[in-house]
């Protein structure tokens, strides 16, 4: 069995897919608390005593807006210097074979799109998505300079057991009954089962490469939300028109960022936003699990 090291173990991720990782890797992880390796890689270089044969790096910052120029230099502390302090401490204690980075369709920059590839330009301007941009590059010098196969993966919205962000999100309103659908909830949205990560670990650590990640149906947030209701035992949340939406979003606007509804939250809620992950099933040979059969929040 290969050495694999795990960043971020507590996290989203780690939580829900070392468990699987261990059937085919002998695991190590890193983290602040709860990890065998216990570390801050946004402060200082860790130590290793061993060489790792695989990397998989999903220590980072994500699901939050930041307000302070304080909260906005976290995510450049975290996404991007973590990853410098990770490879400085590689070089010292063995390189490993494979780096396997955990980016995300955020580096993009985009808000509406169908199908955008791995060639989009990286537009992405929020400190999360420029972060991720800046340790992608790094990494790129990094592994090519030091002969380590790189993948980056760039994951659409993961869903699993719990998950944060959006999903989580939409998972609270629906339980509490304070969601709904505009224009029948008809945008599709990209969205990637968690345990495929785990699934493209074997197949990325021989061939690397740059990927997004989704799954094929490319869901949309009336299907999630559907999906949601049943397993909650709700009812199938109600549609309001979009000229109503817009009512709301344009109150929205006056009321500033933590409004339920402004101008840029209806045009996500309500325009397409979806990936193509054809590079990563034609290179790597993998299938990815069908999210509306298998998510279960």
């Amino acid at each position: 069995m290969d050495h694999l090291l795990f960043t971020g173990a507590n996290g989203f991720l780690g939580k829900n897919i070392i468990l699987k990782l261990k059937e085919n890797f002998k695991i190590m992880t890193l983290d602040i608390v709860n990890a065998d390796i216990l570390h801050d890689l946004c402060k200082e270089i860790p130590k290793f005593n061993q060489t790792n044969d695989i990397v998989l790096h999903a220590a980072g910052k994500a699901h939050s807006i930041p307000e302070t120029e304080a909260e906005k230099q976290a995510f450049f502390d975290v996404n991007y210097q973590g990853t410098i302090n990770l490879c400085k401490a590689l070089e010292q204690s063995g390189l490993p074979k494979s780096f396997i980075f955990i980016s995300t369709v955020a580096v993009y920059g985009c808000e509406v799109g169908e199908n955008i590839t791995e060639d989009y330009p990286l537009n992405g301007d929020t400190p999360y998505a420029l972060s991720k941009i800046q340790a992608e590059q790094y990494l790129m010098e990094w592994c090519e300079k030091n002969q380590v196969v790189l993948s980056i993966l760039r994951p659409s919205l993961i869903a699993g057991p719990n998950p944060p962000g959006n999903l989580g999100a939409m998972i609270h309103g629906i339980k509490s009954g304070f969601y709904f659908n505009i224009d029948g909830g008809k945008a599709k949205k990209s969205v990637l089962m968690i345990q495929d990560i785990a699934n493209l670990v074997p197949l990325l650590a021989e061939k690397g490469g740059v990927y997004n990640v989704c799954d094929d149906e490319q869901p949309s947030f009336g299907q999630i939300a559907e999906l949601i209701s049943k397993q909650l035992g709700k009812r199938k949340p109600f549609s309001i028109p979009y000229f109503v939406a817009k009512a709301m979003a344009v109150c929205g606007d006056l009321l500033g960022n933590k409004a339920p509804i402004n101008s840029v939250k209806l045009a996500k809620i309500t325009q397409p936003l979806t990936f193509s992950n054809k590079k990563a099933k034609e290179n790597l040979g993998w299938q990815p699990i069908n999210v509306l059969d298998n998510f279960v929040i």
